[in-house]
């Protein structure tokens, strides 16, 4: 079993001595803590809203990269070109922004620096939802029911929806993020929705292609890891189960899923790197899965890049991924085969949301006036926060992810319990009550659970926030003044 993962240091840093984080929040920060590891020297970049951002203080040099706080993030030219100016050897994309983008990658390949991440190619390739579809199956990977080219107007996704019956999925085609999907439950719904995902893959993907897939209903979404090196070694480090989401983004992931059998968890791993190896995937990716309520798996996409809910793997792996991405770029081989990975108890990881949950998960942005993370046995805390800072409006609501492990479900279930009662977050409002009911729901604790989890229990709104002490204390004092004419 692999409880950690030896690396050769002084060889990482002989080819790779400095990497430019292309990103911000607490992925940047978690880049620069592997950067700090390996010896090699981190550069962040920061918008005018980013000025005082953790990563900023995190890395060994910071750049601002202008005053609008979105633009700076996007442009490829220019952070390859500070990449070089700097001195940098490598970039690393984190997740989000230009993660995806081949064009970033082949910038990178222009200008000699390093990316880190799958080759342009493949990022192209397994971007675009049609091209992925039929590789995976060329290869032999199971795909939902659906078209297999960009449909050319609404009444050829008309008649495709009629043939495989409904629900069905209008999917951007170069979508990702939980953007550009829509379920359609009849004809009325497609016609309605069609040019609204056209123009929704248009505005924020820069294309205007959809296709369509057979929805398939409250599935289990079940994804695996997959790492592979220069020399066509690739593993997989087991799955996860990210099922617990709203609307397509998710809020709770696990790892390994409590819903698989060994036989099933043996089964996808090796299904997930046959698609790895049929693109010939290099680096750290993850291959999505549905799981209908036959137990059948369909291939949905693959993420090109470093996810979220990366740590859950770690956790139980023992594998620093965010190394072993660097390792491999550096064209290092991967240290272990198939059969040393192990996995040990279960881990999950909560989204940490600046967000109102009662109000529609509507954004909440402003000042942390107190926050204190938590701690003690299997737990691990990924944040971009402090006390004093001031989450910016600009950027995705999620401020800090909550890892915990323990040996068994149900202490893993009492460790976040106890884990998100030990996190203070006060300024804003946060998705930490939320989880806590999602985490005493008896249909969760049984560990049978899928995506339509969230709309089929709105009764887990129903909380109760308890107000900080002083908060309360004052309040008391000021009604009392106020009766006394003070």
């Amino acid at each position: 079993m692999i409880l950690c993962t030896a690396f050769n240091v002084k060889n990482i840093s002989s080819v790779i001595r400095k990497i430019l984080i292309a990103n911000r929040g607490e992925i940047a920060v978690r880049i620069v803590r592997a950067c700090k590891e390996l010896g090699i020297k981190s550069v962040a970049i920061y918008s005018d809203a980013d000025r005082s951002a953790l990563h900023v203080k995190k890395a060994d040099e910071a750049y601002n990269i202008g005053s609008d706080p979105v633009v700076g993030y996007l442009n490829a030219h220019n952070i390859v070109n500070l990449a070089v100016a700097s001195g940098c050897d490598a970039l690393h994309p984190g997740y989000g922004f230009l993660s995806e983008n081949p064009v970033l990658a082949e910038v990178c390949a222009r200008r000699g620096i390093k990316f880190i991440g799958p080759s342009p190619k493949v990022i192209r390739q397994m971007g675009d939802k049609i091209q992925a579809r039929l590789a995976m199956i060329k290869a032999g990977i199971p795909v939902v029911p659906g078209s297999d080219h960009n449909l050319e107007s609404v009444e050829e996704a008309r008649d495709l929806a009629n043939g495989i019956g409904y629900p069905v999925m209008l999917k951007a085609t170069n979508g990702g993020g939980g953007r550009g999907i829509r379920r359609c439950d009849s004809e009325a719904d497609l016609m309605k929705n069609y040019e609204r995902v056209v123009s929704e893959a248009s505005k924020a993907f820069g294309k205007p292609e959809v296709f369509i897939e057979k929805c398939v209903v409250n599935p289990k979404h079940i994804e695996v890891q997959v790492i592979g090196d220069s020399q066509g070694n690739t593993v997989h480090l087991y799955e996860r189960d990210c099922s617990i989401q709203r609307r397509n983004q998710k809020l709770i992931e696990i790892a390994p899923s409590p819903q698989l059998s060994e036989a099933q968890r043996e089964y996808i791993g090796k299904l997930a790197v046959r698609a790895a190896k049929a693109v010939g995937y290099e680096n750290a990716g993850t291959v999505e899965f549905l799981l209908d309520s036959d137990n059948q798996f369909y291939f949905m996409e693959m993420n090109t890049r470093l996810q979220v809910e990366h740590t859950v793997t770690e956790t139980i792996t023992g594998i620093d991924i965010v190394q072993e991405q660097i390792r491999i770029t550096s064209g290092e081989p991967l240290q272990y085969k198939q059969e040393d990975i192990r996995h040990r108890g279960f881990a999950m990881e909560f989204r940490i949301n600046a967000e109102d949950p009662q109000n529609s998960f509507l954004p909440s942005f402003g000042r942390i006036s107190r926050y204190y993370a938590p701690g003690g046995p299997g737990v691990r805390t990924d944040a971009a926060i402090y006390s004093g800072y001031v989450i910016p409006p600009y950027y995705d609501s999620m401020c800090a992810k909550i890892t915990v492990w323990a040996l068994s479900w149900e202490n893993a279930i009492a460790r976040g319990l106890r884990t998100l009662d030990d996190m203070v977050v006060y300024g804003v409002k946060t998705t930490i009550p939320y989880y806590k009911e999602i985490l005493k729901d008896a249909e969760f604790r049984s560990g049978r659970f899928n995506t339509g989890f969230v709309e089929a229990h709105p009764e887990l709104l129903n909380y109760v926030v308890r107000r900080p002490p002083e908060l309360t204390a004052a309040a008391i004092s000021a009604a009392i003044a106020a009766h006394l004419g003070m």
